[in-house]
């Protein structure tokens, strides 16, 4: 399959900064790249001594291990047969912004350099919040117990993505990772600024929007790569039941031709296949760049471990939604007027439902799930305070000073 390498994505953003100077209408017209050197509106200088600064800005600058993704219009939901008749992901029409996500789950060892550095700048409640549960390994009647003591810091795991992490320590993650980086690119600009609520201004152009986890929108839209589907003017020749073409599971070309294309459970009791000719090649997780890459260049969308979404779990979300850049952010229209007055659709109190204002949704499948639960549009959901073996997640970020 193809994807988008960094090459690529270096010369989009080249005929991004072309596009946007080309579609002003009055030849020399000011940009943001090129603002001129005066107001257009006032005629005064800018960056005198005591005038307006204007920044020299030369478009978003790359994050570590993101990934652009181009938005557009998509239809989102579940593309397999509703066998659990959750009716919860029905197809419906968006509109999704283009943004960028990490071209990988987050690893062991990017945990283990966030577990170094807050240890050191943050206090002893904070690092310890931050620990990873690794009882999630634990189970009374199998014998996964060097899990429990391995599987985050022994070096050979460095590259397997992190598990027994929580919604909430996941965004603990993000708001870290926005910080440290934005630091670092702020002191390669020569401006100084510090970890405990320095800002750095957002009129200077050299720091990034925050790192996040991606909406269930975006993760499902960046899932399905249908770029990889275009045929002449916006026209998709097919829709996808997984990230890649068909509804075959095995690679179909080349010498890998029968090897699988995910890491998840085939059947009952088979996690990897046999020894000397290992299905998926892991009984557990797998190395984050392994299998090949969506249509987006984007690793393990399927399979390997679930990933939080930012979305609250609502089964109603497909019937309650906006169709530019869906989002599920609390218990709006939770309570429904009924000719009785008002009532509450997710009954928690009267012991009637699960769902609360605490749970989030989880997507992709994994290593212990079968393939069914690989397809983008199908979706679950847990307590955001709680973590499994089989959950990890990965960040995502808006594309900014751009209307597409």
């Amino acid at each position: 399959m193809s994807y988008v390498n960094k090459k690529v994505r270096s010369v989009s953003l080249m005929l991004l900064v072309m596009m946007m100077v080309s579609s002003c209408s009055h030849k020399g017209a000011p940009t943001s790249i090129s603002p001129g050197g005066e107001s257009t509106f006032t005629g005064l200088a800018y960056n005198d001594e005591e005038g307006f600064q204007v920044s020299d800005f030369y478009g978003q600058p790359d994050g570590p291990n993101l990934v652009y993704i181009e938005g557009g219009r998509t239809v989102l939901g579940t593309f397999e047969e509703d066998i659990l008749h959750k009716n919860d992901n029905v197809e419906r029409t968006v509109t999704v912004s283009s943004f960028y996500m990490d071209e990988t789950e987050v690893a062991n060892i990017h945990w283990l350099e966030y577990l170094f550095y807050i240890k050191r700048d943050s206090s002893d409640e904070f690092y310890k919040s931050a620990l990873p549960d690794t009882s999630v390994w634990e189970a009374e009647l199998s014998y996964n117990d060097p899990y429990v003591e391995h599987y985050l810091r022994y070096p050979g795991f460095r590259y397997f993505p992190v598990v027994g992490v929580t919604w909430e320590q996941a965004n603990d993650y993000c708001a870290w990772r926005t910080a440290v980086v934005n630091k670092k690119l702020a002191e390669e600009a020569g401006i100084e600024v510090s970890l405990d609520g320095g800002r750095i201004p957002l009129e200077t152009g050299i720091v990034l929007p925050n790192y996040r986890l991606p909406s269930e929108a975006e993760w499902e839209y960046a899932a399905m790569a249908l770029v990889g589907t275009q045929w002449l003017d916006e026209n998709q020749t097919h829709r996808r039941l997984y990230p890649w073409d068909g509804h075959a599971l095995r690679n179909p070309y080349g010498r890998e031709m029968g090897v699988f294309l995910a890491n998840f459970k085939r059947g009952r009791g088979d996690y990897a296949g046999i020894s000397g000719k290992l299905n998926d090649g892991a009984m557990i997780t797998d190395y984050i760049y392994s299998h090949p890459p969506n249509d987006y260049g984007l690793y393990n969308m399927a399979g390997n471990v679930n990933e939080w979404v930012f979305d609250l779990y609502r089964p109603l979300t497909f019937q309650d939604f906006d169709d530019l850049n869906p989002l599920r952010r609390n218990g709006y229209l939770d309570k429904q007027v009924s000719s009785g007055g008002a009532s509450v659709r997710y009954d928690v109190k009267g012991y009637q439902s699960l769902i609360t204002d605490n749970v989030r949704v989880y997507k992709g499948g994994s290593w212990k799930d079968v393939a069914y639960w690989m397809s983008p549009g199908n979706r679950r959901y847990l307590r955001q305070d709680s973590a499994t073996s089989t959950i990890g997640f990965r960040c995502a970020m808006i594309r900014a000073g751009s209307n597409y």
